[in-house]
C-alpha cells in the first residue's frame, strides 16, 4: 500500500492549492489529481449534481488503485461526503473538518467568519464543524459566488477581483470576526486581495497546509506512508486540458506537466 497513490479531486484549479500543500509536506508520495473543469463551479449547482459528479471521480481514482482520496473541495466535502464515504472502498478525507479545527485554535475573540460558496453556505457544514470544537463560537457566513469564476479566468489581480472582494468583505469586516476560514479552495488564489481588505488584525485560515498535515498523520498511523523514492504527479482534467494546464501555470509557481483528458460518466 506505500507506493500506492494519493488521489485528489475539485470542481477546477482551486484545488490544485491542496496538491501544493502535499506535494511540499509528502514529497515520496505518488498523486494523481482530478480537475472537473467540465462542470466547474460545483458551489452553483445541487446536492444531488454536486454527489454525482464526486461519485464519478471517486470511483476513476479508485479504479487507478489509489489508498486515499482526498476531496480538495468544499462544496464536495459538504454535500458529498457521507456518500462517498458510503459507496467508495478506500478512506476519504474531506477539507472542511481541519479548517475548522484550524480555525478554533486561531481565533482570539471567538468570532469566525466563513467565505464560501453558495452550497457550502447552505449547507453549514463549517457553522456544525466549529461549533462541536466549541460551542462558545460566533459563526459568521458569507457567500462569494464570483470568487471561483475570478479565479478560474485567471482574474484574482485585476481590479474587479478587487471590487468585488470588497462588496463581499463589507459584511464581513461588520462581522468583528478575527478568523476567517476561506472555505473554497480556489480562494487562497485571492488571499492577497483579501488581506488587504480585511486588514492585518483579520487572520486567514487556508486549510490546505491542516488538510496536508491530517493527511500525513493519516498515512503514518496506518503505516501507507510511502518511504522511497520522489513522487510523481498524474492530472487529469474532464474538459479541455491544454486550457488547465495554462491557467495551472499562472496560478502556481508548481509545474504539473501533462494533463490528460478524462471524461466522467455520469
Amino acid at each position: 500500500m506505500t507506493k500506492q497513490a494519493i488521489g485528489v479531486f475539485d470542481s477546477g484549479l482551486g484545488g490544485l492549492t491542496i496538491l501544493s500543500a502535499l506535494r511540499r509536506r509528502l514529497p515520496k508520495e505518488d498523486l494523481i489529481y482530478f480537475g472537473d473543469t467540465a462542470n466547474v463551479p460545483y458551489g452553483s449547482k445541487s446536492k444531488d449534481a454536486v454527489t454525482r459528479f464526486s461519485l464519478a471521480i471517486a470511483r476513476f481514482l479508485q479504479e487507478q488503485g489509489v489508498k486515499l482520496i482526498v476531496v480538495a473541495c468544499n462544496t464536495a466535502s459538504a454535500l458529498a461526503l457521507a456518500e462517498l464515504r458510503k459507496q467508495i472502498s478506500v478512506p476519504v478525507m474531506g477539507v472542511i473538518e481541519p479548517g475548522a479545527e484550524k480555525a478554533v485554535r486561531t481565533t482570539r475573540n471567538g468570532k469566525i467568519a466563513v467565505l464560501g460558496t453558495e452550497a457550502t453556505v447552505k449547507s453549514r457544514a463549517y457553522p456544525k464543524a466549529v461549533l462541536k470544537r466549541s460551542k462558545q463560537a460566533e459563526v459568521f457566513q458569507q457567500a462569494c459566488p464570483l470568487f471561483v469564476p475570478l479565479v478560474e479566468e485567471n482574474w484574482a489581480q485585476t481590479p474587479a477581483a478587487r471590487l468585488t472582494a470588497e462588496t463581499y468583505l463589507a459584511s464581513v469586516s461588520k462581522s468583528g470576526a478575527d478568523t476567517v476560514i476561506l472555505g473554497c479552495t480556489h480562494y487562497p488564489v485571492l488571499k492577497p486581495v483579501i488581506s488587504r481588505i480585511l486588514g492585518k488584525k483579520v487572520t486567514l485560515v487556508d486549510s490546505a497546509d491542516t488538510l496536508a498535515e491530517a493527511v500525513q498523520t493519516f498515512l503514518t498511523s496506518s503505516g501507507q506512508a510511502a518511504q522511497t523514492g520522489k513522487g510523481k504527479l498524474t492530472v487529469f482534467a474532464s474538459d479541455d486540458p491544454h486550457r488547465f494546464k495554462r491557467l495551472a501555470g499562472c496560478l502556481l509557481a508548481d509545474k504539473i506537466g501533462a494533463v490528460r483528458l478524462k471524461k466522467l460518466n455520469v
